[in-house]
């Protein structure tokens, strides 16, 4: 059922992480058939989104989705071939796109191999402007209809680590981060995050409690509590990783 916290957004709570998942499938489903013009989309890796990356593909949602509307982009990634089974590429690939009609010249993924962390990181941010015609952003125009973001433990989202230098960025779109986690990572900067007309954040499991505890309590020091979208903010979450 849905919930209103101020500016913490809307929190949707289900029973179980595979009905987050259904649910936020069909939630996304339905944006995108309401939209009659192209559509973009910025994904996130993780267990929860592999769920609703398989719901997408089913045959129930999929003989429904637009799928010649709309443009595929990610959040982050880690610097691995996209054939690497870290890759949050390989992830959406296996789960959704090799399963459905979608064109490959809609699906936008981040280069990780012949150029460097930082190469990368400029390639993506030249691709993303010229998908949306210009270097800076309008409010009134976001680049992404709906962007879907998880949260780690330590509240990090996207690669948008804690005390990581990146989350001071105001400028670029897209940063190499190294150092930081096991491997190198390319990842969207806050601008380019909030610049969404949709956010949902997927959260399951009882290792996501303190940290949800935190973000609802107000805590603004946790990377996922600095997220703020131009457009509306949704929290979806299962029972597990609910503050009690």
């Amino acid at each position: 059922m849905p919930s209103q916290t101020a500016k913490l957004g809307e929190w949707r709570i289900y029973e179980t992480a595979e009905a987050v998942a259904e649910h936020a499938a069909e939630w996304l489903c339905a944006l995108a058939c309401a939209c009659e013009r192209e559509f973009a989309i910025c994904l996130s890796g993780g267990s929860t989104p592999r769920s609703l990356y398989q719901y997408l593909a089913g045959n129930s949602i999929a003989s429904r989705f637009p799928w010649n509307r709309v443009h595929w982009f990610w959040g982050d990634e880690r610097f691995v071939p996209h054939d690497d089974p870290a890759s949050n590429y390989r992830m959406a690939y296996d789960a959704l796109f090799s399963r459905v009609p979608v064109s490959k010249d809609r699906i936008h993924a981040i280069q990780t191999e012949g150029v460097s962390p930082e190469r990368a990181a400029a390639n993506y941010q030249m691709l993303l402007q010229g998908y949306y015609g210009k270097k800076r952003f309008n409010v009134e125009r976001p680049i992404f209809d709906v962007t879907l973001l998880g949260v780690g433990e330590n509240g990090h989202t996207a690669s948008l680590f804690p005390n990581s230098v990146a989350l001071r960025e105001n400028r670029r779109w897209v940063v190499a981060v190294t150092g930081e986690a096991r491997q190198t990572r390319i990842t969207l900067t806050y601008p380019t995050l909030d610049s969404s007309r949709n956010l949902a954040f997927l959260a399951t499991g009882a290792n996501k409690k303190d940290i949800l505890a935190s973000i609802r309590a107000g805590d603004t020091q946790p990377p996922a509590a600095r997220v703020r979208p131009v457009g509306h903010l949704f929290w979806f979450a299962d029972r597990a990783a609910m503050p009690s």
